[in-house]
């Protein structure tokens, strides 16, 4: 059965250089084995989604944040904003609940404006991974303004980047299926 993925990209608009990375690893990733892709842009959660509660998530937003818990791995990415992932894009994944994350294979995208936002990858989003107890690929991706060009990866140490990332998290993956994890039996465990 194919591994269900989802790619999140934290941008509020499309076409997005952001959306263009997660979608580089996803299309690695179906090279080497059979997956099951739906992909998400923050845009996609609709409007008010600056709300306190999960309950209180506009539908749209809601269904990401299952995709998002349900999902057997993720690609996620994020635009950097003055050093840091986007603001939205952390709002969203405040409501994934923390047990849904436990073990899963995650990959970490972003991009920027320049080399001074790479370490974004290492300093917010793996950490705040961490938080969820998810398996994040050791190779993360970073692409500046010139790295991407015309929809695609333009810039060949990029593209390396995200085949290694890619071929982490089939490992990954792999890994996780073998021992019969998936989304809903970690969550599970972690509740009792």
């Amino acid at each position: 059965m194919p591994a269900r993925i989802v790619a999140f990209s934290g941008n509020t608009h499309r076409p997005s250089r952001t959306r263009t990375l997660v979608e580089a690893v996803a299309a690695e990733l179906s090279r080497q084995r059979p997956i099951d892709l739906k992909v998400y842009d923050l845009v996609d959660a609709g409007t008010g989604i600056a709300v306190a509660s999960r309950s209180a998530l506009p539908l749209p937003a809601a269904r990401i944040v299952e995709a998002i818990e349900t999902a057997d791995a993720l690609i996620v990415g994020s635009p950097v904003y003055k050093g840091s992932y986007a603001g939205l894009f952390k709002h969203l994944i405040d409501f994934v609940s923390p047990e849904a994350l436990i073990g899963k294979p995650v990959v970490l995208t972003a991009t920027g404006g320049g080399p001074r936002h790479a370490l974004v990858v290492e300093h917010s989003l793996r950490p705040l991974f961490g938080f969820f107890s998810a398996q994040t690929a050791p190779t993360a991706v970073y692409a500046g303004d010139t790295e991407i060009s015309e929809g695609r990866v333009a810039d060949a140490v990029v593209r390396a980047r995200v085949a290694q990332a890619a071929a982490e998290l089939a490992r990954l993956l792999d890994v996780a299926q073998g021992a019969g994890l998936s989304a809903a039996p970690l969550a599970t465990a972690a509740a009792r």
